[in-house]
């Protein structure tokens, strides 16, 4: 059943859900914005696959519960591990139709992405702002090599199963496919928000050592690294990133620190 939602606003935007009776959504702790009285909400560690499982694990006994626990203790060791919140905040309708709504951190867009069970999406760090139950949460790894030269997008989120997930980031979206632009784009590394499965994500260097490439690394104000996009799939970008929003609020603060340079010697935030 695909959720019911309607996304609105425009600076900072918010997503309404529409529930229907029985029907359950879940959100990262901290995205929860306003609910009516009928819609109960429970706080688990586990996700949707720790859900299922306790659902089952009845007729497993002591070695059910024991698996379930060992299940719940690596999700969160892995949540743990991408900086992500511990725990989901369930909310289920009872007793007819309720309503829900959510939000992102930052100004920015929100999207609903419809999952079909053949594709699954990757979104990066704190981009998940709910799904329904029939979607899948999960932490995947973009690899240590690629994840350390690039600073951002070693950890992903993960969404697989059916139905709706609802993402935001910063800025405005722009939706392409890199095989609309010769099969591969290049695009700073804090502007990728998701992508669909299928695209090869990794981080290169900019330029070489050299010059220009100095250049571009100290007075560009990029870093060292762009991320790469590959493939034939959506990728959604956006047009403000966390860093740059950092930068702006301590100039405005009179914090600044990077001076005139930018890039390599720019502030990184906390």
């Amino acid at each position: 059943m695909t959720l019911q939602q309607e996304i609105v606003g425009n600076a900072m935007q918010m997503a309404v859900v529409n529930l229907n009776p029985g029907q359950t959504v879940y959100c990262e702790a901290g995205k929860f914005l306003f609910k009516t009285t009928n819609v109960t909400m429970e706080t688990r560690l586990s996700g949707t696959s720790g859900s299922s499982g306790q659902q089952g694990g009845g007729s497993g006994g002591m070695g059910g519960m024991l698996r379930q626990a060992m299940g719940t203790a690596m999700q969160v060791g892995q949540r743990m591990l991408a900086g992500e919140s511990l725990a989901f905040q369930y909310f289920t309708a009872q007793g007819g139709q309720g309503t829900v709504g959510f939000a992102g951190v930052l100004p920015g867009e929100m999207r609903a992405l419809e999952l079909d069970g053949r594709r699954a999406w990757f979104a990066e760090k704190d981009a998940f702002v709910a799904a329904e139950s029939s979607v899948e949460f999960g932490i995947a790894f973009a690899g240590g090599r690629t994840g350390m030269s690039g600073g951002e997008g070693f950890v992903l989120e993960k969404f697989t199963g059916h139905g709706t997930v609802i993402i935001a980031g910063a800025g405005n979206f722009i939706d392409l496919n890199p095989a609309d632009f010769g099969g591969r784009i290049e695009v700073d590394t804090g502007c990728v928000v998701a992508f669909e499965e299928g695209i090869q994500y990794g981080v290169q260097r900019v330029g070489g050592l050299n010059r220009q490439g100095i250049m571009n690394a100290v007075f560009g104000g990029e870093g060292l690294s762009l991320a790469t996009l590959e493939g034939n799939g959506r990728v959604i970008l956006q047009s403000l990133t966390i860093e740059s929003l950092a930068n702006a609020l301590k100039k405005a603060q009179g914090g600044d620190k990077q001076g005139p340079t930018g890039g390599l010697f720019s502030t990184h935030a906390g």
